[in-house]
């Protein structure tokens, strides 16, 4: 996985998350806490999450084969994807769960300080892991905002991550909020309500993860500055002299497919054509170097043609968009 993929961040919260589910459960075991039972779960959700993404990494470098000529890349996608499932099953459905159970047939807290000891103790474990992972994502964010980055990220890790820190956050407080108005009323009915509130939490974040990796998954195109690169570098306003039509594929978070129905003058030769066609790749790379597989198609530009509408097969010399033709 490379660098934007957010290695740094991925392990830190493994290690973070492992540290603290053991610990989650020692206070389980004193406390009998069903807050601290589902945070427990909910860390080794969390270190699972974080082994899965680092598989799907390695498994992402694989090279090409004649089964998979456009390589491995879109395992990144598909181990993230799983992450939202076992978030929202392991983590989110568990603790509903044992909150219900909890509320239903409550019983006091023991030895009140294990909980609370550990979740103070988690908090700046997680701080710090979410910390980490704030640093690795402004590198890649600029100037967008944190919605849009999780919104249009082609690499998925680091949202995940994010958001998966940022629910672990607010969930340690949730359950200090429960595991703390439980000892101050003397109701631990309060540390069942923490507890599904944690659910809530969870499931929430596990369906913004699976619609945001279902779109990865299906195929985005490239972001608006890219495209913008691309058709700049396409026309060199010689022997190519604008974009007919175009289409670009995200085949992983680090490599691009771009294809191109390209206008060419009718009195170039097939030589010239073909080295205008090579010089406009070269351009391409140059501009967007994820642009790895490129397949430009020259044709003659048609008014008439491009007239007819912006349906790509009813009009196959003209655009299929009426500000593709530059």
């Amino acid at each position: 996985m490379s660098a934007s993929g957010g290695t740094k961040a991925i392990v830190a919260a493994l290690a973070a998350n492992l540290a603290i589910a053991v610990a989650k459960f020692v206070a389980f075991v004193f406390s009998g806490s069903s807050s601290m039972l589902a945070e427990s779960v909910h860390s080794v959700a969390d270190s699972g999450n974080q082994a899965l993404l680092l598989v799907g990494g390695k498994k992402a470098q694989r090279k090409a084969t004649p089964e998979h000529p456009f390589g491995y890349g879109r395992e990144r996608y598909i181990y993230a994807f799983l992450v939202s499932i076992v978030l929202f099953s392991v983590g989110g459905m568990f603790a509903l769960y044992e909150g219900y159970e909890k509320i239903k047939h409550p019983h006091e807290l023991e030895h009140w300080y294990w909980p609370v000891g550990v979740l103070v103790f988690a908090i700046i474990a997680e701080s710090f892991s979410f910390r980490t992972a704030i640093k690795e994502s402004n590198v890649l964010r600029g100037h967008r905002s944190w919605k849009e980055f999780v919104r249009h990220a082609k690499a998925p890790e680091l949202p995940v991550v994010l958001l998966e820190d940022l629910g672990a956050l607010v969930g340690l407080v949730l359950a200090l909020g429960g595991v703390g108005l439980a000892l101050a009323t003397g109701d631990s009915v309060w540390d069942g309500i923490g507890t599904l509130c944690i659910g809530v939490l969870l499931i929430l974040i596990a369906l913004v993860l699976a619609a945001e990796t279902k779109s990865l998954l299906l195929g985005e195109a490239a972001g608006v500055e890219e495209t913008r690169k691309i058709e700049a570098a396409v026309v060199d306003g010689d022997t190519v002299t604008r974009i007919i039509h175009m289409r670009t594929l995200h085949l992983g978070p680090e490599e691009l497919l771009v294809a191109a129905k390209i206008a060419v003058r009718h009195d170039e030769t097939a030589g010239e054509i073909a080295a205008a066609i090579d010089a406009a790749e070269s351009r391409i790379r140059d501009a967007v170097p994820i642009a790895r597989v490129i397949y430009l198609e020259p044709d003659i530009y048609s008014e008439t043609e491009a007239a007819k509408g912006p349906d790509p097969e009813a009009t196959p010399g003209g655009p299929t968009q009426p500000d593709a033709a530059h």
